[in-house]
């Protein structure tokens, strides 16, 4: 079986850094695309394309015969409920986005002639949401509830090798609540079909342990032969070390014998002159392996490598390769806005890139594995990561959640999640879960209030309900025994988990498994860490939670606003939150009050901040019609709220000026106008050519400057200064009537490949080109070319209209387009429309590469 994702020997530049964002998955795609099932070993396949799909159920679906020719044909990766119509009676509730569930089969044949009869195949799914069961020819091959890890299984005893076969996939995500977020349903990732001699490496089976020393490495390999063979087999294990210019650098090989079963091969390689895995420079080498029989190539597998120091200190924080670093991290959920949870590497890219360009160096996968090519991009974009499985344990937080699954499967699932993700460089470190209720003594239940949950969490519990001093507890030794798993996978990287309790009687705590400290908000108890937790590292594992909606600004900004607040449930008939940085959850802060705790705090490693990027589901701190969250620094059509300059402007070394909010407002109404910025010593404001004096941060605490001004049509300009010398200058209009639509796209040039996407901003804009901020103009869409719309958003949160159409409102100005290419070259011409308005065209081109 090959499992070469994606090779960094390919080239120095990263395979995400390409303007397209795909052109590495591309060649992939080409790659396994073409290989023929009958063949020699070593071979897979992508099986993406052509299934057929319904939204029903009926056990018959999963019978070789059944007559699927009326259902619907599509490619994979697929999420239905993204298609679906909001609905209030939805049984996912605001919480799981008010999208529709249910229980969907998808159906596809396979024809094989094939003549070994030695021949192994497997069939592998990145991912599928939920309860999965896999049929081949009738037959139930096996199931697998836990939504978010890959899985496969070895199809081989089911199939017809000289004929036809069908395979039958049962995706229930019927029963909700059962997440506390959006996680979407079908085959959400990407599948695989592959083919293998009858002893091969075993799936994720090769570990690279290295180990810097001097200016070279040691690497220990681990691989883990499989046998279906009766008879004990005489191989060989070649393995080399690519570095990124594709040139071998080390290699060695070792005779082993292959018994029936699995056999654990170990290898040592020495490095000299290694090349360090920095986040500002990620270099990457490839580990291949070969399973040699002879002469001949039985299987081969290919990894990632970086090479990095990473440790944890309890007084001096986070470092890699010695350099003492802030990890100024976001949390990021899975889905991408009005594309659902299906994986599409353009639109994955995109938001990495966001986070990035904004100086983030770190994400959080919340709260569950991500899909494979998440920590790809990671590996090659410098991207620190914390990997993580499970919001819940044996407790549950909503009726139908993974809590009805933990004691059979999670000894399974978290091993996959730490044998599949182990090797990506960008990974330094595990989290065993997020926010459990086995931080407390507790009842085993399933579900509380999900509209309080969140408040729940965060209160104050009683100190009975805590550890004592005794024996160990059923819940500390749950924490032990996920840990031991963990560590037995990888013992090279630390483990913590997001905890609201910060008593050091906590039961995960009080394990003494947990090595990294971890804090989900609770900022006004980091100054106990050191006396509560002696010589522990410690990090924020979730923070801020402020609340914003992108373009809505309620003043006077000094006054902070706690929501929901005491008051449930809570009602503002607005849905709005205000984007300066004065709204917030009632168990957190906002976000300068955090990052300033955590920037001059030494012994705090940083922190992942709720959330990079909103989500759908989890509206807080609204119900229904909100159904995406108010959270995140970037809204979830990917337009960046004011928080995104703040960021910019500490953690990065780009020159930032950002003065908000726009400049429409009622004759004589008091404005708050503030400024980020940094690189500068002073701000001046000018209103309409008159100074409104200068302004500078009184002293390392304060993040922005701010003047409270009567509002007069007309111009407001900034200029920042350092030492007298003018640094930048930004200007804001007074918006005119709309007067026309103004088309912004990501890129001009799509991969003919039928999953390329381009993000076309739509503006609505005044004569001159300025933003009508207040603008709800509806925009109809229409495309001529072999490409089509693949979503629609405008980043409200409580928007009703549906994410696939050709049409959507403006909010505060502006929506969204997404437009996906087919497999055919040509031209593309997008037009919006909107009533009032003069059109905007927009040219597309699609190219083969």
């Amino acid at each position: 079986m090959m499992r070469a994702l994606f090779h960094p020997f390919w080239g120095r530049i990263s395979c995400f850094s390409l303007r397209a964002g795909i052109l590495c998955r591309t060649l992939l795609l080409c790659l396994v695309a073409c290989l023929p099932m009958g063949g020699h070993a070593m071979e897979r396949q992508l099986w993406d394309a052509q299934w057929r799909f319904a939204l029903a159920d009926s056990p018959e679906m999963a019978q070789l015969y059944y007559d699927d020719s009326a259902w619907r044909v599509l490619n994979l990766p697929h999420d239905w409920a993204i298609e679906g119509n909001f609905y209030v009676k939805n049984p996912s509730g605001a919480v799981g986005g008010a999208l529709p569930g249910g229980v969907g089969w998808y159906r596809k044949r396979l024809m094989l002639t094939d003549n070994n009869e030695y021949s192994r195949y497997v069939l592998h799914f990145d991912g599928a949401f939920m309860n999965t069961s896999v049929y081949v020819n009738g037959k139930l091959v096996g199931i697998r509830p836990y939504g978010f890890i890959g899985f496969g299984f070895d199809i081989t005893p089911f199939l017809n090798k000289k004929g036809e076969n069908v395979v039958a996939v049962r995706i229930d995500n019927a029963q909700q609540p059962n997440c506390r977020w959006y996680t979407g349903c079908g085959i959400y990732r990407h599948v695989y079909l592959l083919r293998s001699d009858d002893v091969r490496l075993a799936q994720w089976g090769v570990q690279v342990l290295p180990v810097l020393k001097g200016r070279g490495a040691n690497i220990t390999l681990n691989s883990t032969i499989e046998s279906f063979a009766t008879q004990a087999r005489k191989l060989s294990l070649k393995q080399m070390v690519y570095d990124a210019e594709g040139r071998c650098v080390a290699q060695s090989t070792t005779p082993c014998v292959a018994h029936e079963g699995k056999n654990t091969v170990s290898q040592k390689i020495k490095m000299t002159n290694a090349k360090l895995w920095w986040p500002h420079a990620p270099y990457i080498y490839k580990v291949v392996s070969q399973l040699i029989d002879g002469k001949k190539v039985l299987d081969r597998d290919t990894t990632t490598m970086g090479l990095r120091n990473i440790t944890f200190d309890a007084k001096k924080g986070f470092a890699i390769n010695g350099r003492n670093t802030k990890l100024n991290g976001v949390c990021l959920h899975g889905d991408l806005g009005c594309l659902g949870s299906a994986i599409n590497e353009d639109a994955l890219y995109r938001q990495l890139r966001m986070m990035k360009d904004m100086g983030a160096n770190a994400i959080r996968c919340s709260h569950n594995p991500p899909a494979p090519e998440l920590l790809h991009m990671c590996d090659t974009m410098g991207l620190m990561v914390m990997d993580e499985a499970f919001d819940q344990w044996r407790t549950g937080k909503t009726q139908f959640d993974y809590a009805l699954f933990f004691d059979k499967w999670a000894e399974k699932d978290i091993t996959d999640m730490v044998l599949r993700d182990r090797n990506h460089p960008s990974i330094i470190l595990w989290s065993i879960g997020n926010e459990v209720l086995e931080q407390w003594n507790t009842d085993k239940n399933q579900g509380v209030d999900l509209d309080d949950v969140n408040i729940l969490l965060n209160n104050a519990r009683d100190p009975s309900r805590l550890a004592d001093n005794k024996e160990l507890s059923d819940n500390s030794k749950i924490t032990r025994w996920l840990a031991d798993i963990v560590r037995r996978n990888d013992p090279s990287r630390l483990i913590t988990a997001g905890c609201n309790e910060t008593s050091p009687s906590n039961h995960l705590f009080k394990s003494g498994a947990i090595d990294v400290i971890g804090f989900n908000y609770h900022t006004k108890q980091v100054a106990k860490v050191p006396e509560n937790f002696p010589g522990k590292p410690f990090l924020l594992t979730e923070s801020v939670s402020a609340l914003q909606t992108r373009g809505f600004y309620a003043m006077p900004s000094d006054s902070i606003r706690r929501l929901p607040g005491k008051r449930r449930p809570f009602i503002d008939t607005s849905f709005l939150c205000s984007a300066y940085d004065n709204s917030c959850t009632s168990w957190s802060a906002t976000h300068e009050a955090t990052w300033d705790v955590v920037k001059h705090t030494p012994f705090c490693s940083g922190q992942f901040i709720w959330t990079g990027f909103d989500y759908i589901g989890e509206p807080t701190p609204f119900n229904f019609p909100a159904r995406s969250s108010y959270f995140g620094i970037v809204d979830l059509a990917g337009f960046p709220k004011d928080a995104y300059y703040l960021y910019q402007s500490e953690w990065t070394n780009k020159t930032v000026l950002h003065l908000f909010p726009h400049w429409n407002w009622m004759p004589g109404q008091t404005i708050d106008l503030w400024c980020y910025y940094n690189n500068a010593d002073e701000v001046e404001l000018f209103v309409n050519g008159q100074s409104r004096g200068v302004k500078r941060k009184a002293n390392e605490h304060e993040y922005h400057v701010m003047w409270r001004e009567r509002f007069e049509p007309g111009t407001v300009r900034v200029v920042s200064r350092k030492a007298g010398r003018q640094v930048a200058e930004r200007t804001v209009n007074t918006a005119a009537q709309p007067h026309h639509l103004r088309l912004t796209p990501n890129r001009k040039t799509l991969l003919a490949n039928g999953r390329s996407l381009v993000f076309i901003t739509v503006e609505v804009v005044d004569k001159d080109g300025n933003l009508c901020p207040w603008a709800e103009n509806e925009v109809f869409f229409s495309l001529n070319g072999h490409a089509s719309i693949a979503g629609v958003d405008n980043g409200s949160p409580f928007s009703l209209e549906r994410f696939k159409d050709n049409r959507r409102k403006a909010f505060f100005g502006k929506c969204l387009v997404v437009v996906q290419a087919g497999n055919d070259e040509g031209e593309v011409n997008l037009k919006a429309k909107s009533i009032g308005l003069e059109d905007a065209e927009l040219k597309l081109e699609i190219k083969a590469k």
